[in-house]
């Protein structure tokens, strides 16, 4: 019995030396003084009347739990946060907007003359060449008006023939007149010399008579008066011929300038009808209404037998020139300068990277062109960023994507 008891006794004592024997409630503050819970697994081997338990064992850190995991999420970070710098050092070097469209002057197309359309040449979204025939109008209106113009020409210059000859009959008959007057002219100075002559004579006579009454026949006296009155009559006579024969001159002259006037009349109407002449030549060309220019056939709302209006559009053409109005915010517009490069995207061809670069930068906000601009000097005012329209020209662009006018697109522009 006592050998038993001493067995127990140094069993009881290596217990008591041995720290994993005691009880969690031993350590744990919160827990001395309560009775040990009897669900508690024991230890196997020791008897039932033992009530001891092993401590918890320690909580290891994530890195010895799991250190593969822990290396990948680090270089997964770090190289997440890499990226971020990269993207904004580079994100910084340009700007983009998606508030931007394909754009282009749009040509619309409308006939120079009123008529009906005889026929339509071409079709929607058909492509058409510069000069390229696009409809026809009814020309025999037009035709009519220019052979109606061209007669009154052939008859303006069938007056003007007919002045002009009547000046050649005139200009004939002043030179036979003239020619008439010098003659007359002549012959009155002659018949004025003889006049002259016969009156000295006379008076000869007269003063011989006077003083030697027998030296002069009463005879030669009657003769010498008789001659002096003749040739005076003669010479009142050839007098009177000149300055009809310059009436006749005069008469014709003026003649001659009222034919002048009649040729005059009849090359200002010939003026006149050569003017009418091109403007109805210019009007039958009218009548068919041609392509200003390359491009595509759009908004085509003309056919056969519709009667036009002049100025009435028929039709638009969007030209092959196009080009990329963004509206960027103008705090975006720092750095943004023409002929930076700029990339395009298009919704319209997603696979498509088009180049182009910055043409110009409007001088003013869209709102500033709007019917009806802002009027900040009244009422409150809030500060609202404004857009500033930039135009992108396209330097290259696919000939396989259907670019138009109103397109959606984003550029970006290298600002620096």
């Amino acid at each position: 019995m006592s050998s038993e008891a001493d067995a127990e006794h140094d069993d009881h004592s290596r217990k008591i030396h041995d720290p994993r024997s005691y009880d969690a409630t031993a350590s744990n503050p919160d827990t001395q003084g309560q009775a040990p819970s009897s669900d508690s697994p024991e230890k196997p081997g020791a008897p039932n009347g033992d009530k001891s338990q092993k401590p918890p064992p320690k909580k290891r850190s994530l890195w010895s739990r799991r250190p593969i995991g822990v290396l990948i999420g680090l270089t997964v970070l770090v190289v997440l946060i890499v990226l971020a710098v990269l993207f904004f050092l580079n994100a910084r070097h340009f700007e983009s907007t998606d508030d931007a469209f394909i754009d282009t002057h749009l040509v619309r197309i409308a006939p120079r003359i009123s008529g009906r359309v005889s026929r339509v040449l071409v079709d929607d979204n058909q492509f058409v060449h510069a000069g390229q025939d696009l409809v026809e109008i009814d020309p025999r209106d037009e035709l009519a008006r220019l052979n109606q113009q061209l007669a009154v020409r052939a008859q303006a210059e069938a007056q003007i023939a007919q002045a002009q000859a009547q000046l050649l009959q005139i200009a004939a008959q002043i030179q036979v007149g003239e020619a008439n007057v010098r003659q007359l002219s002549a012959a009155a100075r002659s018949s004025e010399a003889q006049a002259g002559f016969a009156a000295s004579d006379l008076a000869r006579y007269r003063a011989l008579k006077t003083v030697n009454p027998t030296a002069v026949a009463q005879q030669q006296l009657d003769q010498a008066l008789s001659q002096a009155n003749s040739t005076a009559a003669q010479r009142d006579a050839a007098l009177r011929q000149v300055e009809s024969a310059e009436a006749q001159v005069r008469a014709t002259a003026t003649q001659r300038a009222a034919a002048l006037a009649q040729v005059a009349a009849g090359q200002a109407q010939a003026q006149s009808a050569d003017a009418q002449i091109q403007t109805a030549r210019l009007d039958l060309a009218y009548t068919t209404i041609r392509a200003p220019e390359d491009g595509n056939i759009a908004q085509r709302s003309v056919a056969i037998g519709t009667y036009l209006n002049a100025g009435a559009q028929v039709m638009a053409l969007v030209p092959t020139r196009i080009w990329v109005t963004a509206n960027f915010k103008e705090t975006q517009l720092a750095h943004m300068r023409p002929g930076q490069p700029a990339t395009v995207h298009i919704d319209a061809c997603p696979t498509a990277k088009i180049h182009g670069h910055v043409d110009s930068i409007q001088r003013g906000s869209g709102q500033a062109f709007g019917i009806l601009p802002p009027e900040n000097a009244t009422g409150n005012f809030v500060k609202v960023v404004q857009r500033v329209p930039v135009k992108i020209i396209l330097d290259d662009v696919p000939k396989d994507c259907p670019l138009g006018p109103g397109l959606s697109v984003e550029p970006s522009v290298r600002v620096l």
